[in-house]
């Protein structure tokens, strides 16, 4: 039986019990906070994702939802270094454990290797997408060469400052220290 499922309202627990797998791909002008880091924007952009769900059963026989993730774009951002425009690869690649409640999350997080999230009937998988991809950006974004040499300079070449002669500030104290006396 194939069933098409909404990434908006993914229905989690029947998309993990069938094994069911969703490809998508989301324009940028849907994903406005990723879209806001982004210092140009091509008619073209998209995130693209693949997601897989199941249930697994853990040492005591309960099920347990599970979502595989991977997803991907290409977004232009301000290179840190020459501060001009580079377009970047974002990837990411995560498993997602689904329990019942914030704190059993929090509890578990700190203490499994996969991701722990909670369990919500109708999920918003695009939403997801967009945090993984945020997560994803450098923190120092920068071209691998940047295409022009940039300027290590601090001074403006075109700024001229003529020279004065500064006086030492104790300087007029010199005037005032005694010689020593012969007697």
């Amino acid at each position: 039986m194939s069933s098409t499922y909404d990434p908006l309202t993914l229905p989690l627990a029947a998309f993990a019990r069938s094994g069911a797998a969703l490809q998508g791909t989301v324009p940028l002008a849907d994903l406005a906070r990723l879209r806001a880091q982004a210092v140009a924007e091509r008619a073209d952009t998209a995130a693209h994702f693949d997601a897989k769900g199941s249930e697994r059963f853990d040492a005591t026989g309960h099920p347990q939802i599970w979502l595989h993730l991977r997803g991907s774009c290409r977004l232009t951002l301000e290179c840190q270094r020459c501060l001009r425009p580079a377009e970047l690869d974002l990837a990411f690649e995560r498993d997602f454990r689904f329990v019942a409640n914030e704190a059993l999350a929090a509890v578990e997080d700190e203490e499994s290797e996969e991701d722990v999230l909670v369990f919500e009937r109708q999920f918003n998988l695009r939403d997801l997408v967009e945090d993984e991809l945020l997560m994803a950006i450098p923190l120092v974004p920068m071209h691998p060469s940047c295409p022009e040499t940039p300027r290590f300079s601090v001074a403006d070449p075109d700024f001229d400052v003529p020279a004065q002669e500064q006086t030492h500030p104790f300087a007029a104290l010199a005037g005032l220290k005694r010689t020593p006396s012969a007697d």
